[in-house]
């Protein structure tokens, strides 16, 4: 007997709040809108090569960290080059400089098997005030709040 293939190899979905067939919802428009495209492409990469293979398991490393309520902060907090680097996109004669940092937070909920829901997002480096970190995730846990009503309905 043959074993069938994993539909998954990477091991989590990664689901976006709100998206739908007309909208891409508020996390796919923050990443679209307000990320350079080196901060695109290194969380991109980071959630391909990070946050799908161990999804609230990231939460025993450096790049996540447990809020409470079942939510969970995805963290980046290197040059987007080094995020590249790591993930073997960049090549090795490039040395990734320190002053490129990006602090860039996504909050996640993970449910059923193996989904990770990407509630909200933000650029920490922007703002990196702890009142600031507080209002995102008071707004990731609205979206869960409406989210669970939705999956009521």
């Amino acid at each position: 007997m043959g074993s069938q293939p994993d539909p998954n190899p990477a091991g989590f979905e990664l689901e976006f709040f709100g998206e739908t067939d007309l909208d891409d919802g508020p996390v796919l428009t923050w990443i679209k809108r307000d990320l350079t495209s080196l901060q695109r492409r290194a969380l991109g990469k980071a959630m391909e090569h990070v946050l799908q293979r161990l999804g609230v398991g990231v939460c025993g490393t450096r790049f996540g960290r447990q809020l409470g309520g079942g939510i969970f902060e995805f963290r980046l907090a290197e040059s987007a080059e080094e995020i590249l680097f790591q993930a073997g996109l960049l090549g090795e004669d490039r040395v990734p400089p320190e002053h490129d940092r990006i602090l860039l937070r996504v909050f996640c909920y993970a449910y059923g098997r193996r989904i990770v829901l990407l509630l909200h997002g933000y650029d920490k480096g922007r703002d990196p005030s702890k009142r600031r970190q507080e209002e995102e995730i008071a707004e990731a846990r609205r979206r869960l709040v409406n989210w669970r009503k939705t999956q009521r309905a």
